[in-house]
């Protein structure tokens, strides 16, 4: 596969990711190192609307100058596909379809890179009238290659590497692990300031008894036995909970004889939230990944998923997982078995030993 024959005139640049919360923040350091390889690119990203706090703090905000509030993409398109589909027939819907696809192509982007590897992102990256659109040769349905002018073998066992060495093909040659920039709000940072002074917290960490699907899903009794043990030893446990998790949250707050404090944040606060925490402990989530990308010590609790390819990356971290656990993603709602096998008293000495490192 033959690179971008010269990144000098290489000026605007599309990355396509266009969810979930851990998938797009495993394209961050992709992303960063298209930055370093074409510095005088404009780099736009097509992203779901939901997950746009990701790459930008406020709406207003989503073009321009690149700021701490928007340090990596110089441009931020967002779609709502779940909406699209819902009322496809509606003539609104049709107006929003063809007012973000009259944006995206209007930048004029050169190239596009695919980092989703489905028929929807290929399709965006293709429907931008990019020239030149980037696949991997193996993507994750493989239609969407239909779409790709170059495809490429990506190499790497973790996800993170995967993406890094479709940049690099893009670029023409290897960059070092980047650092990533998530996005800093002065309101969200103050206001996480002000809730922890009236919590009365300062050491914390931060529990997620939530999951993408059931099977990936620790008991909440058992996060519940993790905060009590924690706060023997006076590190306070916030529980991260997202939309339809508040009865799941308030198991573990029972389980934890109230030692545990619940909060929901939005993404913005979240980010905020997490860059002040002591630990982190959860399953294969986003906000887990969210913790590894700012640096935040990882207790993983894994079970269908493979941490080898999903696991924390870029951060310490102590990874859980019982030889029983087979690697699969089909989405079964109840609780895998080989993840039944980990104890409270496991996620507590490995938060114990994190603990007692640098971070600790």
């Amino acid at each position: 596969m033959e690179p971008l024959r010269s990144c000098n005139k290489i000026e605007r640049l599309l990355v396509v990711r266009l969810s979930a919360m851990g998938d797009i923040i495993h394209a961050l350091p992709a992303a960063a190192v298209l930055r370093t390889a074409f510095p005088e690119a404009l780099i736009g990203w097509v992203v779901e609307e939901r997950w746009a706090e990701l790459l930008c703090t406020l709406p207003s905000a989503r073009s321009g100058p690149r700021s701490s509030q928007r340090p990596l993409a110089d441009r931020v398109h967002t779609v709502n596909l779940k909406s699209w589909r819902r009322s496809f027939y509606s003539p609104q819907i049709w107006e929003q379809i063809a007012a973000a696809l009259s944006e995206l192509r209007g930048v004029r982007y050169q190239v596009a890179v695919d980092f989703q590897g489905a028929a929807r992102s290929a399709m965006i990256a293709h429907w931008s009238n990019a020239q030149t659109v980037y696949g991997a040769m193996q993507p994750r349905e493989n239609i969407a290659s239909m779409f790709y002018t170059r495809q490429v073998i990506t190499h790497g066992e973790h996800v993170v590497e995967q993406n890094i060495s479709l940049a690099e093909a893009m670029a023409g040659k290897k960059f070092p692990t980047p650092s990533v920039e998530l996005p800093y709000d002065e309101a969200a940072e103050k206001q996480c300031e002000e809730k922890l002074s009236q919590l009365g917290v300062s050491n914390f960490a931060i529990l997620n008894p939530g999951a993408g699907w059931g099977a990936k899903q620790w008991p909440a009794e058992r996060f519940g036995s993790v905060a009590v043990k924690l706060a023997e030893q006076g590190l306070k446990s916030l529980v991260n909970f997202g939309p339809g998790e508040q009865d799941l949250a308030d198991q573990l707050k029972r389980a934890s004889h109230g030692t545990a404090q619940p909060l929901s944040c939005s993404l913005t606060q979240l980010i905020a939230l997490t860059r002040r925490a002591k630990l982190f402990i959860g399953g294969d989530t986003g906000p887990l990944h969210l913790a590894a990308a700012l640096n935040i010590p990882v207790v993983g609790i894994y079970g269908p998923t493979n941490p080898a390819r999903n696991g924390p990356f870029g951060t310490r971290s102590i990874v859980l997982r019982s030889e029983m656990s087979i690697t699969s993603h089909k989405r079964h709602q109840a609780t895998e078995e080989g993840l039944l096998q980990i104890t409270a008293d496991q996620v507590v000495a490995a938060a114990r030993e994190l603990l007692r490192g640098p971070r600790g």
